[in-house]
């Protein structure tokens, strides 16, 4: 990998880097960025060569991120697919609808823009005082399956980062009583798509530091008035608390999250706990 990057640390590569910085900082972000998400890859086989992925793009930091990783990885000739970037527009009132087509179209970057008048719909399901962004994720999910299907993609490729798997392994863990996070691979209860999330071993603050200093134009995700989930920011805030008193545990986890053994675990669905028994001597 080393040599693939410092072929381009002079140039920048596609031109998404054209103007990013140059000082040693920024080089050692995107280094690290770039490996984090080659080894995710690789270790989970994402790659097919020739298959084509759509890359969700919501205009939010991580799926910026995201599209320019896996542009600069495949500029560097180490991910042999096709991408095609889209954004589902769902409607949101003053939603910014001229920013994505015009940054994807400036820089060369294959997409669709799509609307899906979805803001009605949840409107008018969640009731009065209640946060949207479950029934919004879940709609937006069925829309982008569709789309990934009309554009012969065999996956749908999302910004989740680290982060964003130790908060659902910890809601998972306290408000549903199972063992579960994010996986970087996943296939649709269909069958017929992958979900893949590259970015599921780099944390959180890289990626808002890679997209701050790469200045892309941020759309926020409060466009329809509602809150994030208030488990969500609770578990959020318990890891930057955790974080803060014992630095390096977010990812000390997130390896333990890839380290299970289940014979030390109680689900005897995975472990046969019955057919344990002593050896006769």
């Amino acid at each position: 990998m080393e040599a693939d990057e410092d072929a381009v640390e002079e140039g920048g590569g596609h031109s998404l880097f054209r103007n990013a910085p140059s000082s040693v900082s920024f080089r050692k972000l995107r280094k690290r960025l770039l490996r984090e998400a080659r080894q995710t890859i690789e270790s989970h086989a994402m790659a097919r060569p020739g298959a084509r992925w759509l890359v969700g793009i919501s205009g939010g930091k991580d799926s910026y991120a995201l599209l320019a990783l896996l542009i600069d990885l495949q500029w560097r000739g180490v991910l042999p697919v096709d991408l095609l970037a889209c954004n589902l527009d769902q409607g949101q009132p003053n939603f910014p609808k001229h920013v994505l087509p015009e940054f994807l179209a400036r820089h060369g970057v294959a997409h669709r823009i799509e609307y899906r008048d979805t803001y009605s719909v949840v409107k008018e399901k969640v009731p009065a005082g209640a946060t949207y962004c479950s029934l919004c994720s879940r709609l937006r999910r069925g829309n982008l399956y569709r789309i990934a299907r009309e554009e012969g993609c065999e996956a749908l490729v999302l910004g989740h980062h680290r982060d964003d798997g130790l908060e659902t392994f910890f809601l998972n863990l306290f408000h549903g009583a199972r063992l579960s996070a994010m996986p970087a691979k996943l296939l649709n209860d269909e069958g017929d798509l992958l979900v893949l999330r590259p970015l599921m071993n780099s944390g959180e603050e890289d990626i808002a530091r890679f997209s701050a200093a790469m200045r892309f134009p941020i759309i926020p995700c409060d466009l329809c008035g509602s809150q994030d989930g208030l488990q969500r920011n609770a578990m959020k805030a318990f890891l930057a608390d955790m974080e803060k008193r014992f630095p390096g545990r977010k990812e000390t986890i997130a390896k333990g999250l890839a380290n299970v053994k289940p014979s030390h675990l109680l689900d005897p669905a995975l472990f046969d706990f019955a057919g344990l028994s002593p050896q006769r001597r």
